[in-house]
């Protein structure tokens, strides 16, 4: 059963073309390691009646949005073993050096998920 990286997190608008060309070169990373698939979404029908919004989750500030992410990988072994080279890829360290990010990285929602149902 694969095996999910999930995240949700806030990010101002006026970040969201800075936010995209990250994410490009991060997934970009993540793929060449090994991963199945890498995913970034932005909102755009989040005024939901029905459960916990995403909204109220991320708790977005005026002029944010909120994004769902997830990367695909065959196991949480594999997970691991990808993970472990991304992090010590330089590309992704020079990404995070001398910038500021387009996002609070402390209110980012993140967590690793066990496949229940593969269809």
């Amino acid at each position: 059963m694969k095996y999910v990286d999930g995240f949700v997190l806030a990010v101002p608008e006026k970040n969201l073309k800075a936010y995209r060309a990250m994410a490009q070169k991060a997934g970009k990373v993540w793929k060449e390691h090994g991963a199945l698939q890498y995913v970034e979404a932005v909102g755009d029908d989040l005024d939901v009646k029905f459960g916990l919004p995403f909204t109220k989750l991320a708790k977005p500030k005026p002029g944010e949005t909120v994004l769902f992410s997830f990367i695909l990988f065959k196991s949480r072994a594999h997970r691991d073993q990808v993970n472990k080279k991304v992090m010590s890829d330089p590309r992704l360290e020079e990404m995070m050096k001398g910038k500021d990010m387009p996002f609070d990285v402390k209110r980012m929602a993140y967590g690793g998920f066990k496949g229940l149902v593969d269809l």
